[in-house]
């Protein structure tokens, strides 16, 4: 192994940005190269864990092989006409290819060649650069903790006709992990939900629950159709719960606590409906609210150390949250549209 500076071959490069992509950890990326995991690490944090392009010349760009002929061509007299012609170019491409790199008397094929590649990558100002409106709305709502998903889906909903305020959130990611975009403060990255500098590629790697079974569990596919879609307010997901509120119907998933979910149901007059085994996904309002929750929460966090002033702000910041399943409304404008009273 050697340790030190990133001192990674181009193709090895390469090599590590295609094992990142396709989920390996850096340390297994390290050992597989033959390198320190800091030099791995190194040359990822460069672009945030956002693997660099393909790089690929223009169609319309001139090739090697068309500078060679330039440089022969000039050093057989011949005029750009002539040179054009033989290469089915426009006589200005080659007068302009050959006074931007040195004129007749200095114009090297190989030279021209290699600045022209190092011209293209220049990096081209972002959206987020040219649109300083819409970099400040992205900006502010960042520090209230949104995602960068939240905050595209939200855009199209809040200014449906200002085309000009569109982002993606692929476009939000890139430019707070790529800082040399120099666009959103490096410190924005502190409020998102993972809290990590390197943006990691989708895997499936997680192991799988081991749940037990339950005794007469009511599976989620007998749930009413109105849980699925959020119609009516009332239909609960849940690891535990506690306290009172609207309540029509509860989902959970296989965990032992919900073992004398009959006697709960006569208590209380809620049904109970189960998650089918290993598949915690089917909760996903709950799944989802435990992730937003770990944000201010991370494991192990003694709660008592938390005033109810606390949670109630905490609470109120992921109810002024948009969410995707919601239309990109936030939680608190959904619930009131339900409850208000109509006239």
């Amino acid at each position: 192994m050697r340790p030190g500076p990133p001192g990674l071959s181009p193709e090895q490069r390469a090599e590590a940005w295609c094992r990142w992509k396709a989920g390996h950890g850096v340390k297994h990326i390290g050992r597989a190269l033959g390198f320190d995991h800091g030099s791995i690490r190194g040359v990822l944090i460069q672009r945030g864990g956002i693997a660099p392009p393909v790089r690929k010349r223009a169609r319309s760009a001139l090739t090697l092989a068309e500078r060679e002929d330039i440089s022969r061509g000039i050093a057989s007299g011949a005029t750009f006409r002539s040179i054009a012609e033989r290469l089915g170019r426009a006589p200005s491409t080659v007068s302009r290819e050959v006074a931007r790199h040195g004129g007749r008397d200095r114009y090297r094929a190989a030279r021209a060649d290699d600045r022209a590649w190092e011209s293209a990558l220049r990096p081209k100002e972002c959206l987020l650069a040219r649109n300083p409106t819409l970099c400040e709305i992205v900006a502010s709502r960042l520090a209230l903790e949104w995602s960068p998903e939240q905050i595209s889906g939200w855009l199209k909903d809040e200014f449906p006709h200002d085309a000009s305020l569109r982002v993606s959130h692929e476009t939000i990611y890139r430019s707070l992990f790529i800082q040399a975009r120099g666009v959103l403060k490096k410190e924005l990255m502190d409020h998102l939900r993972s809290g990590r500098r390197l943006r990691r590629a989708n895997k499936a790697d997680a192991e799988e629950e081991r749940r037990g079974k339950i005794a007469d569990a009511i599976s989620i596919r007998q749930r009413p159709a109105e849980v699925e879609d959020r119609a009516v307010p009332g239909h609960w997901e849940g690891d535990l719960l506690s306290g009172s509120a609207l309540r029509r119907s509860l989902t959970w998933d296989r965990g032992h606590e919900m073992a004398k979910h009959k006697a709960f149901t006569v208590a209380t007059n809620v049904n109970v409906y189960f998650c089918d085994p290993h598949s915690p996904w089917q909760r996903g309002t709950n799944e989802n609210t435990n992730r937003l929750l770990r944000q201010y929460f991370p494991r192990g966090t003694d709660l008592s150390r938390y005033s109810q002033s606390d949670l109630d702000k905490i609470a109120l910041r992921l109810n002024q949250r948009p969410r995707e399943t919601l239309g990109f409304k936030t939680p608190a404008y959904k619930l009131q549209a339900s409850v208000a009273p109509t006239h």
